[in-house]
């Protein structure tokens, strides 16, 4: 059977069909010769549990990929609903302070001296293990060195809006 070569979707309609699938939000930051920096991504996914890897999808645009392509390490901060704040500074749209601005919030420093977002719902503190480009983006795959996980219900993002999941137990159908 002989496949039909396609032209790809118009890629407006895919980031609209895109936008409705539900992720979490996270912000990952990285630190070390090249600087500090901080972004926030809702491509996010676990690639492995043995050995533990996870992945992470940044805009090759992003002034972010010289400082984690030369840091060779970074953490995975999936925010809490609560942290909605680091979301919009490392998105560049805060309500106060200034975009990108580690000061506008408190963290901690990791295990690895990476910072984490204060009491996110977890994080993963990664060496960098590989990355590829794909497209417009750069995929990082990190092995994990640390893993923290909170109690707090993660921040989702879904149809351009940060969301709370809610619980509907009983009308499933």
């Amino acid at each position: 059977m002989n496949a039909m070569v396609k032209e790809p979707v118009a890629a407006a309609d895919f980031v609209s069909a895109m936008g409705l699938a539900a992720t979490g939000v996270s912000v990952v930051t990285t630190d070390g010769p090249m600087g500090r920096f901080g972004l926030t991504v809702s491509a996010v996914s676990s690639v492995s549990a043995e050995p533990p890897l996870v992945l992470v999808c940044i805009n090759r645009k992003s002034p972010a990929i010289a400082a984690l392509d030369g840091n060779g390490a970074f953490a995975v901060n999936l925010l809490a609903a609560h942290n909605r704040a680091y979301a919009e500074t490392f998105s560049g749209r805060p309500k106060e302070g200034n975009p990108f601005d580690f000061a506008n919030h408190d963290w901690m420093m990791g295990e690895t001296g990476l910072p984490l977002v204060t009491e996110a719902t977890a994080a993963f503190e990664c060496e960098t293990f590989q990355s590829h480009d794909a497209g417009t983006h750069r995929i990082y795959v990190g092995r994990v060195i640390a893993a923290h996980r909170g109690d707090a219900e993660p921040l989702v993002y879904c149809n351009r809006a940060y969301r709370r999941i809610t619980s509907h137990e009983g009308n499933d159908r």
